[in-house]
């Protein structure tokens, strides 16, 4: 349907007569695929869709016979992901999911509210206990969480001034054990050799693992990460940049505010220090009571 609509633009555009628009017949179809998930509307729907992607086709072979050598260079890339879209099927591999962002891809999410979702997968390097993002990738082939820590590491690793020693990873990057002389952890089954002191490190570095995942939640929801609106797969890294970048920016805002109230309580204690007993006494009150409101 929205392919129709392309080409019926594109025929505008280059002011040639189609020999049919279909414009009348595709709005019935448009009103058998409103409900297309009902169980009663499924044989409905089904016809509808082979008819219109006919009708695409169609249009395409008019087109084709109408243009000329200029016009068949300009639109190849196009016409060549239109095909692509009109030929793909359910169990196809490296299907287009957006015809404006044809890179994008489905990453199997595992969830039950949401069990698929649509872009491109993006790597988060924190460091353990400050929360900082020192490094970001995004990756233009869906490949498999432990392929993609090299990209990870590589980027980190240009923000550093210290070598990275040790990478703590959560059990979808199972399968290495070292990258680019890093070493990864990865949680797993109580060895009977390990000490009570070695278990509680293992328990303390994997617990310490999970507070990422908060801070892509706080990208998503607060940093314009959930929806990308630039073009390309270069738009995808561009929106990862200035979300890791603001979201480390408020992080230092936060602690100088913290730091300047820490520094002017100070300053009132100091200067409480000279008052009498009882002055004393009235200002901490209502130090108290703003403390309380604010």
């Amino acid at each position: 349907m929205l392919l129709v609509g392309r080409f019926d633009k594109i025929a505008k555009q280059e002011k040639i007569q189609l020999r049919r628009t279909y414009m009348k017949e595709i709005k019935g179809y448009r009103i058998s695929l409103r409900f297309f998930r009902h169980p009663r509307k499924i044989k409905k729907v089904r016809s509808a869709m082979k008819r219109l992607k006919t009708i695409a086709k169609t249009l395409i072979r008019d087109m084709d016979r109408q243009f000329d050598n200029e016009q068949h260079k300009r639109y190849a890339e196009s016409f060549y992901l239109y095909m692509r879209v009109l030929l793909q099927e359910k169990n196809s591999k490296h299907k287009i999911y957006s015809l404006h962002e044809p890179h994008a891809y489905a990453v199997g999410k595992g969830k039950d509210h949401k069990k698929w979702e649509y872009g491109t997968k993006a790597s988060i390097v924190t460091t353990k206990n400050s929360g900082i993002i020192v490094g970001i990738a995004s990756h233009k082939n869906n490949e498999h969480d432990s392929k993609t820590l090299q990209t990870a590491l590589m980027s980190a690793q240009q923000n550093r001034t210290k070598p990275i020693q040790e990478a703590i990873c959560d059990r979808g990057y199972k399968g290495k054990k070292e990258v680019l002389g890093v070493t990864i952890s990865i949680p797993g089954k109580v060895l009977k050799r390990d000490t009570k002191y070695q278990k509680e490190v293992k328990r303390e570095k994997f617990r310490r693992r999970a507070a990422i995942e908060p801070i892509i939640g706080y990208l998503k929801s607060d940093y314009r990460m959930a929806r990308n609106y630039l073009k390309g797969f270069v738009g995808d890294e561009i929106n990862l940049l200035l979300a890791a970048s603001a979201f480390n920016l408020k992080k230092w805002m936060n602690n100088f505010i913290l730091f300047f109230i820490a520094l002017r309580v100070a300053v009132i204690i100091y200067a409480l220090r000279e008052e009498t007993p009882i002055k004393r006494e009235k200002y901490l009150q209502l130090f108290l009571l703003l403390l309380k409101l604010w």
